[in-house]
């Protein structure tokens, strides 16, 4: 939500890059609607000095970003061709991308690091055909000083979130925002868009802590069971089929759901048999 507004993702921008641009709408954001490939709303892509961003937030670390990145920005050369002649003898030019993931997870990550789609490879090769790089930040409160002061908005940004995780250990998680929103409007951190979208800022983040907290209890749960009985194949396919769950409910636009089924077992139960039967009509 921060940076969908052109003036901070340029401050971002820059503070990345090295630029210096001034003026935001240099910026054309090109943004897939409902792109399956990345989390909910938290995908950005844009263009600049014929080059194309890919930025995604993610609060969990995945090995598996940068397959899901390749697919994302095959979705949007198709776009940005699709009134190309591609069976032409006349090249048709394509901005080169650039992948940041900013990460913002509890799990303690190093301040940067590269992940590489050829990492995902079945067979090593000496030479790889297809490579995508993404670089990975972490963007919590204490990391990555000179990007944080090369951009103002990211540096409050991590501030805002920290105060809300530290708030949360002591009291209910929408005290926690409240009170995190509250001080940081007084002390002028994010004040205007939190002034501005304070209910909207408000749901959010007490979505994303509640949907965060869930799935870190369940991978925590299903390893103990799977632990306990000694069926580590069982864990796998259980921790997969509710990462498939909520990926098609995201896919759908039903937040509201998989909000519901992080607090309600008996509903998350009742989501998990409504997929297992439709997944089984779909192979017939």
């Amino acid at each position: 939500m921060v940076f969908s507004d052109k003036k901070r993702l340029l401050e971002l921008y820059n503070g990345i890059s090295g630029k210096n641009y001034k003026d935001p709408e240099l910026l054309e954001i090109n943004t897939l609607e409902n792109a399956i490939y990345m989390a909910i709303r938290n995908d950005l892509s844009f263009l600049i000095a014929s080059r194309l961003s890919l930025y995604e937030h993610q609060s969990t670390y995945s090995p598996n970003l940068p397959l899901r990145m390749l697919l994302y920005l095959a979705d949007l050369y198709a776009g940005l061709t699709k009134e190309e002649n591609l069976y032409g003898e006349t090249k048709v030019l394509l901005p080169p991308p650039q992948f940041v993931i900013f990460y913002n997870g509890e799990k303690p990550q190093p301040d940067r690091q590269i992940l590489r789609l050829s990492d995902l490879y079945a067979v090593e090769e000496e030479e790889h055909k297809l490579e995508l790089l993404a670089v990975m930040l972490n963007i919590n409160a204490g990391h990555n000083p000179e990007l944080m002061a090369a951009c103002r908005t990211l540096w409050e940004y991590a501030e805002y979130t920290d105060r809300v995780r530290r708030y949360a250990k002591e009291l209910p998680i929408a005290e926690a925002v409240e009170r995190a929103i509250t001080e940081c409007i007084r002390e002028g951190i994010l004040k205007e868009f939190l002034r501005k979208n304070r209910a909207e800022a408000k749901r959010m983040s007490i979505y994303e802590y509640d949907q965060e907290k869930h799935l870190r209890q369940e991978r925590e749960a299903s390893w103990e069971k799977g632990r306990e009985v000694g069926k580590e194949e069982g864990r796998e396919e259980g921790m997969k089929l509710l990462d498939d769950l909520y990926g098609l409910l995201a896919e759908s636009g039903r937040t509201d759901d998989i909000l519901r089924a992080t607090k309600d077992p008996e509903y998350r139960d009742k989501l998990l048999k409504e997929f297992l039967e439709n997944s089984k009509k779909e192979k017939i």
